[in-house]
């Protein structure tokens, strides 16, 4: 499982022009589920990003996390993520879940992030064509990958 983590202003999705939802100051999520991925990926990204303190404090500094600022998120499924670039110029997209593992995962990890913080997460669709707008705070992104745990 892969993440992009942005620390966000505000951010939304939109579908055939139409905005589904949008967050204020909070985080802008993509995940990308890998065919192997099992249950134990999910908890440890959910708590990954839950726990992630990338958001100033009372001093200025970068030490607060989601919770702490009461801020929203926004939980993208985007299979891109697990992109191979290995041979040529054309990605492979062949490590990605297939789509009934790959929704049933993201649905997972969003409600597993609803429970740890104790508030909805607002979502894309699964396998939707969307157009996604971000003021990146920072900017800060971070990406976190459930075969390389840091």
């Amino acid at each position: 499982m892969k993440a992009v983590v942005q620390r966000a202003k505000s951010a939304s999705v939109s579908i055939d022009g139409n905005v589904r939802t949008s967050i204020g100051h909070g985080l802008l999520v993509f995940v990308g589920i890998h065919k192997e991925d099992t249950d134990s990926d999910i908890e440890w990204m959910v708590r990954k990003i839950a726990n992630m303190r990338i958001f100033e404090d009372e001093n200025g500094l970068i030490n607060s996390d989601l919770d702490t600022i009461q801020g929203e998120a926004l939980v993208i499924s985007q299979f891109t993520l697990i992109a191979s670039t290995k041979k040529g110029n054309r990605p492979s997209f062949n490590d990605a879940a297939d789509p009934q593992k790959g929704n049933d995962y993201y649905l997972r990890a969003v409600e597993g992030l609803e429970k740890a913080l104790d508030r909805p997460v607002k979502t894309g669709v699964f396998a939707a064509n969307m157009q996604v707008s971000l003021v990146n705070d920072g900017p800060v992104t971070i990406t976190l990958d459930t075969r390389h745990r840091e």
